[in-house]
């Protein structure tokens, strides 16, 4: 008998696909194929990566330390106007004193030797808060200061961005999220997917995370192909 593997995808604000095909591998080059004209890779640029960061919540945003990073990166095109887009707002940042949140894979959840993972929440059971950064607008007055709920400076290579907070329902949530916890796999971290713990009460300490297969789906896209993650499921 045939296993049918059904994609859940959530990439931003109201933007979902729903597949169901016969195999694994298909599904994922299924959903590829349906989303990549909805993404656009900014070339040989500076941006902000906020994959792996914590975020401090205040009056209802998240405040995250992303690292900044030079190179090819993939976000939603976000198009307006004529022919601009995310890459060409990240670009007028150069001189302007801002940068833009974009995605690539980071080497700290590659196996075996990263020592970050993937957490998966479950869809069932999670009501947590988590930061969706892609898009995120970060000030590069930022970079190497002090920022309200870091008790630490920022260095010259991390900068602050600020974005918007997703809070799970499980019941409506079709398909987990993902964020970014210590490796080797450690359970307790898997309280950051409950609202006790991960809220959008000011104060609050948040990480950035994603609907679950979105790191593997921009990567693909991005890069051809997919590297062994260290994941970590409850």
């Amino acid at each position: 008998m045939k296993k049918l593997f059904i994609i859940i995808l959530l990439i931003g604000a109201g933007f979902a696909l729903v597949i169901a095909v016969g195999s694994a591998a298909y599904a994922e080059n299924a959903a590829i194929g349906s989303f990549s004209s909805k993404f656009v890779v900014c070339s040989s640029q500076t941006y902000a990566l906020c994959a792996v960061s914590n975020c401090f919540v205040m009056d209802g945003l998240a405040y995250c330390a992303c690292d900044v990073e030079s190179g090819d990166s993939i976000s939603l095109a976000d198009s307006f106007d004529n022919g601009q887009n995310v890459c060409t707002v990240n670009a007028e940042g150069v001189d302007n004193g801002y940068m833009v949140s974009t995605y690539s894979l980071p080497d700290s959840v590659l196996a075996p030797d990263g020592s970050q993972a993937l957490y998966t929440c479950p869809a069932s059971t999670s009501n947590g808060a988590y930061a969706q950064c892609d898009g995120g607008v970060c000030f590069t007055s930022t970079q190497g200061k002090s920022f309200p709920g870091f008790s630490q400076p920022l260095t010259d290579s991390q900068i602050i961005c600020s974005c918007p907070i997703t809070v799970a329902d499980p019941a409506t949530a079709k398909t987990g999220y993902q964020i970014v916890g210590p490796y080797p796999c450690q359970n307790s971290f898997f309280k950051n997917c409950m609202r006790a713990t991960a809220n959008k009460k000011t104060g609050s300490q948040i990480y950035v995370g994603a609907p679950a297969g979105t790191p593997r789906l921009l990567t693909r896209l991005l890069d051809g192909s997919v590297p062994k993650l260290n994941q970590c499921l409850p």
